[in-house]
């Protein structure tokens, strides 16, 4: 099992991190604690420059790819946007080119703040794994660095803010944690082991993304197809082995959401604290409020991931509600 970082290294991280992300909040908003029936605590990675979590996970793999391989000179990676915005903004910082490979259909304005942050775009397939595979060929076609959707250094990164919230808030009974490919809920886990608490947490998938919850129910990697309208965050097929192992140890439970249900907790989010959440990230707000009836006295903690939602989207689930 890849291990993941050990306090030292998620605090060796923070200095480099923080040169160019701020801390980000932790707020409990009692309009969204009523709704939840319980004490609330959100960690508001919307808040950071790039609008989402994955950021510092960049900042930390570029630092120490460019140690590794000092005459690199470009990288490619797949996305469906965040992963893609943190790739192409630290690699404008360690002053390489940045290839990001995109499925068709994919967030325009996510797009657009790609190739804003220097990314030359490809379009190609239909779902991540099909753009991921093609970035592999072009990688290799091309002598290109793929950069992977999850990597200790990625984890390293991400675990700082991670940290920062189990320390800066009261004392958490469970946190809720979006997965994608693994990086966020991994970084978690890596940050509560560090501090020895006790602190459960649960994963939060699309019900029309399930694929990491089949896995997980069957203690074995299982694909499924995806369909999700709003949560692209969460749009994954199949389970990246190295975080699954961690997920199986460390993971207490997986909560599916519909994307009714996400889009519910995306007017929920902006009503109760006035921040965007985009679908992958109202998802954990979802699962709080699926599971409202079990909090009863408890205090809960969960990661709004970003922000990064189209406003023609957003539009449309603010109209719906």
């Amino acid at each position: 099992m890849t291990p993941l970082p050990t306090l030292a290294e998620i605090e060796s991280a923070a200095a480099l991190v923080r040169a160019a992300v701020p801390t980000t909040p932790q707020i409990s908003w009692p309009l969204l604690n009523a709704r939840a029936g319980c004490e609330v605590w959100v960690k508001h990675e919307n808040h950071t420059p790039l609008g989402a979590f994955k950021v510092r996970g960049g900042l930390t793999y570029f630092d120490a790819l460019v140690r590794r391989e000092p005459g690199l000179r470009g990288v490619i990676a797949a996305t469906r946007g965040n992963h893609g915005q943190s790739v192409a903004f630290a690699a404008r910082r360690a002053g390489l080119t940045a290839t990001i490979v995109v499925p068709h259909g994919n967030s325009a304005e996510k797009n657009a703040a790609m190739r804003a942050l220097g990314g030359e775009l490809i379009e190609h397939g239909d779902d991540f794994q099909e753009a991921l595979e093609h970035a592999q060929s072009l990688a290799a076609e091309g002598g290109l660095h793929l950069v992977p959707s999850f990597h200790p250094d990625l984890v390293r990164g991400v675990a700082v803010s991670a940290l920062d919230f189990l320390r800066g808030a009261p004392p958490l009974d469970t946190v809720y944690v979006p997965i994608g490919l693994g990086s966020g809920i991994c970084a978690m886990v890596a940050a509560r082991d560090a501090l020895g608490l006790s602190t459960r947490i649960v994963g939060v998938v699309s019900a029309q993304a399930p694929a990491i919850a089949l896995s997980f129910a069957a203690r074995r990697p299982v694909t499924h197809p995806v369909s999700t309208r709003i949560a692209d965050g969460l749009a994954c097929s199949t389970v990246n082995p190295a975080a699954f192992e961690h997920l199986l140890r460390s993971v207490e439970r997986i909560v599916r959401v519909t994307d009714d249900e996400t889009e519910a907790a995306m007017r929920a989010v902006f009503t109760d604290t006035h921040n965007v959440a985009e679908g992958a990230a109202a998802a954990a707000v979802a699962a709080v409020l699926q599971e409202r009836s079990s909090h009863a006295g408890r205090r809960v903690g969960l990661v709004l991931t970003g922000g990064n939602v189209d406003a023609a989207a957003f539009a449309r689930v603010l109209s719906a509600g």
